[in-house]
C-alpha cells in the first residue's frame, strides 16, 4: 500500500494575480509600446493602459514607467517579466497539446452594434453555408471593448493611421458618408437637386464628440449653406444604429454610413437627400478585423475575414454606379 503524504489538492488555495492584466503586461513588455501591444491583443490602448494599472494596483507595484518614446520596467516589474514570460511558455505549450474538436468549431465575432444589424447579420447565412463546419457566435458590442463575453475576432472601427495589416489584424474596408432620409420627408419622394431645401427638414445629430463628416455645421459649410445654432428641439444620438432608426421612421435627415444604409436604399425604404452623390464625404476611420494572437494562422480566422472583405465588396458591385460609395480595403 502506497501513501502520499504530499498537501491534499482540495484544501489547496492558489493566490493569482488576474490573467487578462497579465497578458497586457507581458505584450507591453515584448513590443516596448502600449500602441503595438495593443495591436496584438485586438484591444484598444486605453484598455491596455487600464489592465496594467489594475495588476499594478493588485500587486501593490509600480511596473512600468511610460517614456516617449517607448517604455522602461522598474525593478518590480523586470522580476515580473522574467515570471510572467516562463509561466506563459509553460501555459502555451499546454495549449499546444490540447486537441480542436474535430467535427464542428465556434467563432466568436464582435462588431459594433449597427454594423451587425444593419449589414452583417442579413449576410452571415451566406458564410455558415459556404462554410458549415465553422459556427458564429455573434456579440455585438458598442466600442469592440465591451463584449459580454471573450471573443476571437473583433470587428473595429479605427482611424486610418492605425488600420495596418498585422498577424493579428487585416484592413477591411472604408466608408463614406452621406445625408439619407425617409422618402416621405421629401417632396415625391425624390432626393434634393437643391441643397437649399435641407434648411427646412430637421437634421439628426449623432453627437459623438467629433466634428469632420459627422457634424452638420461642416456639411452646411461645404454646400455653402448657413443655419441658426438650434440647441432646443434637436435630437442627438450617441449611437449611429438610433440615428438611422429614427430617419427610417421619417423623424428627419440623418448622416450615415455607405455600408450601413445600402440595405434600406436598395429597398427604398430611405433614400439619399441629396441628389449630387459626389458631396459624400470619405469616413476618417476604417473597419478592420483584430484576432487573439493564439489565432495567428488559423484557417477559420482566414476564411471569416476574407468573407467580410468579399461581402464588402459584393455590396459595392451591387451598388447603382451612381451612388456607390464603399471602399475596400481587401488587398491592404
Amino acid at each position: 500500500m502506497i501513501r502520499y503524504h504530499g498537501v491534499r489538492r482540495d484544501r489547496m488555495v492558489r493566490t493569482l494575480p488576474p490573467l487578462a492584466p497579465l497578458l497586457a503586461f507581458d505584450a507591453v513588455v515584448r513590443h516596448g509600446s502600449f500602441t503595438r501591444a495593443a495591436a496584438e491583443l485586438g484591444v484598444t490602448q486605453s484598455a491596455v493602459s487600464h489592465q496594467l494599472k489594475r495588476l499594478e494596483q493588485h500587486l501593490d507595484a509600480r511596473l512600468v514607467e511610460r517614456l516617449n518614446p517607448g517604455i522602461r520596467l522598474t525593478d518590480a516589474g523586470r522580476a515580473l517579466a522574467a515570471d510572467t514570460s516562463a509561466a506563459l511558455d509553460a501555459l502555451g505549450a499546454l495549449e499546444g497539446h490540447r486537441r480542436r474538436a474535430a467535427d464542428r468549431s465556434t467563432l466568436t465575432v464582435s462588431a459594433g452594434a449597427a454594423l451587425s444589424n444593419w449589414w452583417l447579420i442579413r449576410r452571415l447565412p451566406r458564410f455558415t453555408a459556404a462554410h458549415p463546419g465553422i459556427a458564429i457566435e455573434l456579440a455585438p458590442s458598442e466600442t469592440g471593448d465591451d463584449a459580454p463575453r471573450p471573443v476571437d475576432i473583433r470587428i473595429f472601427w479605427v482611424p486610418t493611421e492605425e488600420a495596418h495589416r498585422t498577424t493579428t489584424q487585416r484592413p477591411l474596408f472604408s466608408e463614406r458618408v452621406f445625408p439619407v432620409c425617409a422618402p416621405s420627408l421629401l417632396p415625391n419622394g425624390r432626393p434634393l437637386a437643391d441643397p437649399r431645401g435641407l434648411l427646412h427638414l430637421p437634421l439628426l445629430h449623432k453627437d459623438n464628440g467629433r466634428a469632420g463628416e459627422w457634424s452638420w455645421s461642416v456639411w452646411l459649410q461645404r454646400l455653402g449653406l448657413s443655419r441658426p445654432e438650434q440647441k432646443n428641439g434637436e435630437l442627438r444620438f450617441s449611437e449611429i444604429g438610433l440615428s438611422l432608426t429614427a430617419a427610417l421612421n421619417g423623424i428627419g435627415v440623418a448622416l450615415c454610413r455607405s455600408l450601413l444604409v445600402h440595405d434600406a436604399l436598395a429597398e427604398g425604404r430611405l433614400v439619399p437627400a441629396l441628389a449630387d452623390t459626389s458631396i459624400a464625404m470619405t469616413s476618417s476611420k476604417l473597419h478592420v478585423a483584430r484576432w487573439t494572437p493564439r489565432l495567428i494562422g488559423d484557417r477559420r480566422v482566414d476564411l471569416f475575414v476574407s468573407w467580410m472583405a468579399q461581402e464588402a465588396e459584393r455590396t459595392v458591385l451591387s451598388t447603382p454606379r451612381e451612388s456607390a460609395s464603399i471602399e475596400t480595403a481587401a488587398a491592404s
